[in-house]
């Protein structure tokens, strides 16, 4: 038996998708429409597997096509631990979620953040569009997706590492009044 078996295996390239707890199907609908699918399979991309939250849009699944020309799509709705689909995945796209976020550059993985406008007073925007400055994530909205996608260099991302956060700990308490040590 030849190897190309396994090479199918290996070249298994995933991009999950997760709206944490919350409903997001701006997000769902924008990574569930034909042109960003498309642009992710030119991208090299195998499989999208969504997390859909508390979502009310289901977005249509996909065994692929026989001759392997289109994403493979699969979704659910919650998961006890999302620690394994992100390790296994090649390209995460995520809500601007704190925990999300940073659990994903952790792990090293490519990151793109989707701000959800809806939201009143987004702190995570924020949070989103520093990183992205700063060059460890691509963020955008639904509407601009496919363009993050389109336009992303996987290159140009510079690795996260966590800082010491004494010395911040250090300004907030001398600002507060507190001794410092």
């Amino acid at each position: 038996m030849d190897d190309d078996s396994n090479n199918s295996f290996e070249s298994k390239k995933i991009v999950f998708v997760t709206v944490g707890t919350t409903s997001f199907d701006s997000l769902v609908k924008s990574v569930d429409t034909e042109q960003v699918k498309q642009e992710l399979f030119k991208k090299g991309y195998t499989h999208l597997v969504i997390q859909m939250g508390r979502g009310s849009y289901i977005p249509k699944k996909s065994s692929g096509e026989e001759d392997g020309s289109s994403l493979v799509v699969d979704y659910f709705t919650f998961s006890s631990s999302i620690a394994d689909y992100l390790k296994s995945s090649s390209l995460v796209i995520s809500h601007a979620g704190s925990g999300s976020i940073f659990e994903t550059l952790r792990l090293g993985k490519p990151l793109i953040v989707v701000v959800n406008e809806d939201l009143m007073d987004n702190h995570q925007s924020e949070l989103a569009e520093e990183l992205a400055e700063r060059k460890h994530l691509f963020c955008g909205s639904p509407q601009s997706l496919y363009k993050v996608i389109q336009s992303m260099e996987l290159e140009s991302i510079i690795p996260y590492h966590p800082g010491d956060a004494t010395p911040v700990a250090k300004l907030i308490n001398r600002y507060l009044g507190f001794p410092s040590d």
